[in-house]
């Protein structure tokens, strides 16, 4: 989604500045060019030199002797697509507030057109002073986006807000920002990860899926202007800024959330894997090793999926499925079944992707019968795929007079 984007990086006089070199990495790798603009101050912490290794062009550092012949600040603001300054100290915050151009850096936001994204480090009581409370206050107001600094323990010794942002939050604001929003105005449910059925306080019944999956179909929504609801299963995976998660721990819990939510979604996209069997029994106390075998009575799970598909309406209804054997043909008998759109299926004994891995190998059918096959890719190209296919059968769908019926 930033393949080719023009990103020009401003950094500025903070401590946090080393870690803005990973900033620049994790956008390069995503396939964005960066060009780099540091402050006096900056140098003070980090040199050109690290920013110019990693970015492969020249650093700019001066408004009067730029690395090429051109005007820097204004060929700067002209080609960028998005213009990140990271960290932002309290000072370059109020020069921008006040409309102050003095250095290369101000000058080049006060000339772009570009959307501006501010991610402030500083001290605790400089973030929560009226001085800087109002700055930011009034870039809010301006239209530039403020992505606000985290709590811990900050390198003057205090502990409190004042962190630079992660750096994956960094990068999932400037992909937001920087991705068409071609779904806007869709409301999107997902559900993600495991469930987790109690035998007793200790054990589990669960499986192999990580969440990831569906994380990265919330994010891509996200970032392609839909409303997301994300229902998640017990993961290890972050929660993703501005996504609504619903977390759930059983298959019980997770069609009570899903039900809530599904009356008011467009789209719903079934990516967790529930559990088809629950203990009869949960033990209140911890079981002990009394016997030499042991047997443990399972009742089904409700089938969430079809009974989303029995009131589907003219929704997109997306299903997963991860088979061993026969996978294109369970995989059809799924998606007539549970009356869904499109399913999404993938073998599950692959070894290069699948569960718990950033990459996956799958198949797409629709309700029609055709069968994309799609390589190995990473898990957040691959939501893309998913998404442009779900939009194509949106527009199928809207332009119809009425739904059809299956199943």
């Amino acid at each position: 989604m930033v393949e080719g984007k023009q990103i020009v990086l401003g950094v500025t006089g903070g401590i946090a500045a080393y870690k803005v070199v990973e900033l620049v990495r994790q956008l390069r790798t995503r396939g964005a060019k960066v060009d780099v603009v540091m402050t006096k101050n900056a140098q003070q912490f980090v040199t050109p030199l690290t920013f110019q290794a990693i970015s492969g062009h020249a650093v700019f550092t001066d408004l009067f002797s730029p690395p090429q012949p051109e005007i820097a600040h204004i060929a700067l603001a002209d080609r960028a697509d998005l213009l990140i300054i990271a960290p932002a100290t309290a000072n370059i915050i109020a020069k921008i507030a006040s409309g102050c151009a003095d250095d290369l850096l101000t000058t080049t936001v006060l000339a772009t057109k570009a959307p501006v994204l501010i991610a402030p480090a500083m001290n605790a009581k400089m973030w929560e002073s009226p001085v800087v409370t109002r700055n930011v206050r009034i870039l809010k107001d301006l239209g530039f986006g403020i992505i606000e600094p985290a709590k811990g323990e900050l390198a003057c010794g205090y502990e409190g807000k004042g962190r630079l942002a992660e750096i994956e939050d960094i990068v999932e604001e400037a992909l937001t920002i920087l991705t068409k929003k071609d779904l806007q105005g869709e409301r999107i449910l997902i559900t993600a990860g495991p469930t987790h059925e109690p035998i007793d306080p200790v054990r589990i019944l669960t499986n192999r899926s990580s969440g990831k999956m569906g994380y990265a179909l919330a994010k891509a929504s996200h970032r392609r202007g839909a409303e997301v609801m994300l229902i998640s299963g017990p993961t290890t995976l972050k929660p993703i800024p501005h996504i609504n998660t619903v977390p759930v721990e059983t298959s019980l819990e997770m069609k009570k959330a899903v039900l809530n939510h599904y009356k008011s979604c467009s789209i719903a996209i079934k990516a967790a894997a529930v559990a088809d069997y629950r203990p009869i029994k949960s033990h209140r106390d911890k079981m002990k090793k009394r016997h030499k075998t042991f047997t443990l009575e399972l009742e089904r799970n409700p089938d969430i999926l079809y009974q989303l598909g029995k009131n589907k309406g003219n929704r997109i209804l997306v299903g997963f499925a991860a088979e061993t054997k026969n996978i294109i043909s369970q995989a059809k008998t799924k998606l007539d079944k549970k009356n869904l759109d499109l399913i999404v299926v993938n073998h599950a004994r692959q070894k290069k992707g699948g569960f718990g891995s950033d990459r996956n190998e799958v198949t797409l059918i629709d309700y029609e019968g055709r069968i994309d096959t799609l390589p190995l890719m990473d898990k957040e190209e691959l939501a893309n795929k998913i998404l442009d296919k779900i939009k194509q059968l949106k527009t199928k769908n809207t332009s119809a007079r009425e739904p059809k019926k299956r199943g």
